[in-house]
């Protein structure tokens, strides 16, 4: 039995006339006669009682065309979903991130993609550096927006830059760098840091001291927070001063307050992961797509130039 047996099917039970039914399938009467008496032969039933003034259907043939009209549906339903997935704009993208340094640019892009693509599920992993790396290249995630990986991260991994962001340093309002300017890197080194909890977030970890190894020194870390809100909260306190980004401000709104670092070259860099041997599904092709266009209107607004790359 093929679908075309029930569309053939299908057609005469509902004009009740071999005629009809041919004209409406372009197709011979004597053709469609021989493939409707195939299927009744198949399924070992008479579906129709033919007769000089026409059709009539029997209870199994009733039975058989509500049966035949679902199938085709479901069989209609089921090509165009899979239409859909190739065009991008059916099924589920499993994507993970960093939540801090994401903040500009995730949640528009998440905005725009579900406007443009409603059909599909965008399902959001929040993870450590170490477990975003692992979700790609077991497949679990499709793509991550994170930083950039380091070391032993980067093998099998395609990562692009989307935007990059100058150091600066976070503090109470009555730390005494709030009446500065600008705060020198030496001058830091000398401060007790609030920083995240190095065994949950070790990337965090690794890119303080690649800052501080530009002038030998070593970060005087005061106290390691489970999250960022928790960071934060320590700073607030007074408890110590934070190395941070300008899209931290994002995060913190009016609670702490900022001032660039100078005496580094170094700058945080947010862009796309995604594992060599996978393939992005078109709909996280266009995900990737809205997240370049975002990131360039971020970009506009700062002076400092974005680079793109990929490498492993």
């Amino acid at each position: 039995m093929e679908l075309r047996h029930l569309r053939y099917f299908l057609a005469v039970g509902e004009a009740l006339n071999f005629t009809k039914a041919a004209a409406q399938l372009r197709v011979a009467q004597p053709a469609l006669s021989r493939q409707v008496q195939d299927l009744e032969d198949e399924i070992g039933v008479d579906l129709m009682k033919r007769g000089p003034r026409g059709i009539t259907l029997t209870a199994e043939g009733k039975l058989f065309l509500e049966e035949a009209r679902d199938l085709l549906q479901r069989a209609d339903e089921s090509v165009e979903k899979v239409r859909a997935l190739a065009r991008g704009e059916y099924g589920e993208l499993h994507i993970g991130y960093a939540p801090s340094p994401t903040v500009e640019i995730l949640p528009p892009a998440l905005t725009e993609f579900q406007i443009a693509v409603p059909g599909v599920k965008v399902l959001l992993h929040d993870l450590s550096s170490d477990e975003l790396i692992t979700g790609l290249q077991n497949g679990a995630l499709e793509l991550a927006i994170m930083v950039p990986p380091v070391g032993d991260q980067t093998a099998g991994i395609l990562f692009e830059v989307l935007r990059t962001y100058p150091l600066c340093v976070a503090m109470s309002a009555l730390h005494p760098f709030a009446r500065m300017k600008s705060i020198p890197l030496g001058r830091l080194a000398a401060e007790p840091l609030v920083t995240l909890r190095r065994k949950d977030y070790p990337e965090s970890h690794r890119f303080l001291d690649r800052v501080f190894a530009s002038i030998r020194a070593k970060p005087q870390i005061a106290v390691e927070c489970d999250s960022a809100s928790s960071l934060i909260t320590e700073v607030e306190a007074g408890r110590g001063i934070a190395l941070a980004t300008s899209v931290f401000k994002l995060v913190t709104g009016k609670r702490l307050l900022y001032r660039p670092l100078t005496g580094t070259m170094e700058v945080l860099s947010v862009g796309i992961a995604r594992a060599t041997k996978s393939d992005v599904t078109p709909a996280g092709e266009k995900f990737c797509e809205i997240l370049r266009r975002i990131s360039d209107g971020a970009a506009a607004t700062n002076p400092r130039a974005k680079n793109r790359s990929q490498g492993m």
